[in-house]
């Protein structure tokens, strides 16, 4: 019995066929296989088609079966992991009605803004543990505003994975979770929020269907399981957003425990049972994939929109030939601090946790002299792990104190640079595991599909591959080197 997972991220999709019985990963496939591009007609835009997320899963699914490592015809569920917050508008009919407002978009920060005062900031982070800030129901306030024809032709709105499960089965659905990280859910109420839908003066009916993340959220038809060489009938039974998504294939999902991602954008992801918010709103809580109204499991989230972005552009702009782990080579032939060199890596939207500011990215401190492409490959990889050090010193200023994180050996934790930089400079150890946001979908799918009946059957196979634990004499160096950073993000954010 083969589960299926599909990941549905900004650079790329990501599709993992996984054996049930021993939660072995048996083929994975990635479309693209370099990075989509994210449109932006305007500073602080950011947009993609969800129709080319469609084409990207369909042929990634194709490109899967043509490793003949496995039949097809014992897939028996799909799972789905989605890049959060975006916005998708479908009309009557299905058909999508523009480009997705996505994560790192910062167009509705005012709205936002306004919503929070006009909700009032404590009733605002009483009931809906946030700020309305960029998320989801303030992009859809600022399409209602600004194109107002398009509203008008609105039936529902999705988030990036409930419109693949749409394109799949037919069906539109969405869950507590989902409508969490879009800040359109009341936890005092338990209900969508009526503070929201009432300011903004949105159509509650454009909320699908609520079902829970774990359950059927519609059957693959005829016509698409033909194309995709599948059998008509599988069942989508798992949906959550990529970070939610990568605690549970984490196997995070208990108050206490913690996990990371370093991608496109970087995430620490902390659950807790306490409805527990920031008084700013810089770090983020939202319905795990496990909450329910009597057991609450909230994932407290800190959000750093340009990390592996970051190491992207470098790697592009420098004009260098080297591939990333080449990168990570030369950047390790680089003394810890980058010899002066600091960057700050927000150049990818307002960053939440700096109060929804847009800061953009700055090198601080290039000497033409001395520097050279590997200062900057290290110093980007050491900035990344600096704003992660910034934003768990305020998540630590709200109780949550982590000593352990787990995360998969992907993405920027696969250089030793950035792995060791984020360890010493945070002061925590770090568990690696094997797997990825897709193999995660296809482990929930299977949760969801009631193959395994509990969390602990699911993960009985989870064993880390290394831990990695902070040096005294490290940690002492980049604690100095930490606040030399934070002295130039300081100097920074005075300038605005």
């Amino acid at each position: 019995m083969l589960l299926l997972g599909l990941d549905i991220g900004t650079s790329s999709i990501k599709a993992s066929v996984v054996d049930a019985a021993t939660q072995q990963l048996l083929a994975s496939a990635q479309y693209p296989e370099t990075e989509s591009g994210i449109t932006s007609l305007q500073p602080g835009w950011a947009e993609q088609s969800p129709e080319m997320w469609w084409e990207h899963v369909q042929l990634a699914i194709l490109k899967l079966h043509a490793q003949r490592k496995y039949d097809p015809g014992e897939i028996k569920a799909i799972g789905i992991a989605y890049q959060m917050h975006g916005l998708v508008c479908v009309d009557k009919d299905q058909q999508v009605l523009r480009d997705s407002i996505i994560w790192c978009d910062s167009r509705a920060v005012e709205l936002g803004r306004g919503a929070f005062e006009a909700i009032g900031r404590e009733r605002a982070l009483l009931h809906l543990l946030n700020s309305p800030g960029n998320f989801t129901a303030s992009k859809l306030a600022w399409v209602k505003q600004n194109e107002p024809a398009l509203y008008e032709k609105i039936s529902r709105i999705m988030l990036p994975g409930d419109f693949i499960a749409m394109k799949l089965t037919g069906e539109v659905t969405t869950s507590i979770s989902a409508l969490s990280e879009g800040v359109f859910w009341d936890f005092q109420e338990h209900e969508l929020s009526k503070d929201v839908f009432n300011h903004y003066k949105i159509d509650p009916s454009f909320i699908p269907t609520i079902k829970d993340v774990f359950t059927n959220h519609g059957e693959v038809p005829e016509a698409v399981a033909t194309a995709l060489s599948l059998t008509p009938g599988i069942p989508v039974t798992y949906k959550a957003g990529d970070q939610p998504n990568n605690a549970l294939s984490l196997n995070v999902l208990n108050p206490g425990e913690v996990a990371a991602t370093a991608g496109t954008s970087g995430v620490i992801y902390a659950v807790s049972d306490q409805l527990t918010y920031d008084n700013e709103s810089r770090v983020n809580t939202f319905a795990h994939v496990n909450y329910t109204s009597t057991q609450k499991r909230l994932g407290v989230l800190l959000n750093i929109n340009g990390t592996g972005i970051l190491n992207r552009w470098i790697k592009n702009v420098t004009g260098d030939k080297a591939d990333y782990r080449q990168m990570n080579d030369a950047a390790s032939g680089i003394a810890p601090g980058s010899e002066g060199v600091y960057i700050l890596p927000f150049g990818n939207g307002a960053e939440r946790m700096l109060g929804n500011r847009t800061v953009q990215a700055h090198i601080n401190g290039i000497d033409f002299n001395r520097h050279h492409a590997a200062h900057l490959f290290r110093a980007s990889q050491e900035g990344i792990a600096f704003a992660f050090r910034y934003g768990l010193d305020i998540m630590r200023s709200n109780g949550i104190n982590p000593s352990v994180i787990r995360a998969s050996k992907t993405n920027m934790f696969l250089s030793n640079v950035f792995t060791e930089a984020f360890v010493n400079a945070t002061g925590l150890s770090v568990e690696l595991y094997h797997g990825d946001g897709s193999v995660g979908a296809a482990i929930g799918a299977g949760l969801g599909a009631g193959i395994y009946n509990t969390p602990q059957e699911a993960f009985k196979h989870f064993k880390p591959l290394s831990s990695i634990e902070p040096s005294p004499s490290l940690s002492k160096s980049y604690d100095a080197l930490y606040e030399g950073w934070k002295q130039v993000l300081s100097n920074q954010l005075n300038q605005q």
